[in-house]
């Protein structure tokens, strides 16, 4: 091939190239258009659904509670010292911040943790 038919080559591959491009770019309007109006035919869905409504809706008290610490680690408030230490190594090993999680998770977990280990009625 020679150095001619290279560069007309190379200036073909690049008109398909710009056209194509102009194409797609023409077409995202449609495509835009087309999303929306699939996304107002989807049924509607509350977090309720999608969440779940085990899981307390609400944040911290400024004081830890026996309600607040069994909510955390997801027992009962009258649950014995083998369900607390069994709840807490399953909520900490999926919040460990060595892992990815929050510290300051980690650290409310240990103290519902602590609180319900030393207060129990």
């Amino acid at each position: 091939m020679s150095k001619a038919s290279s560069v007309i080559a190379a200036g073909l591959g690049l008109a398909v190239l710009g056209f194509g491009g102009r194409y797609v770019l023409r077409q995202m309007p449609n495509v835009a258009k087309t999303m929306q109006e699939a996304m107002k035919a989807m049924p509607k869905i509350d977090a309720e659904t999608v969440v779940g409504s085990k899981y307390y809706k609400g944040g911290f008290d400024p004081k830890m509670s026996r309600r607040e610490a069994a909510l955390i680690l997801g027992i009962s408030p009258t649950s014995n010292k083998t369900k607390i230490k069994d709840a807490f190594k399953k909520v900490m090993s999926v919040n460990h911040p060595d892992r990815g999680g929050s510290p300051y998770l980690a650290a409310k977990i240990n103290e519902a943790k602590d609180y319900l280990e030393n207060n129990k009625s």
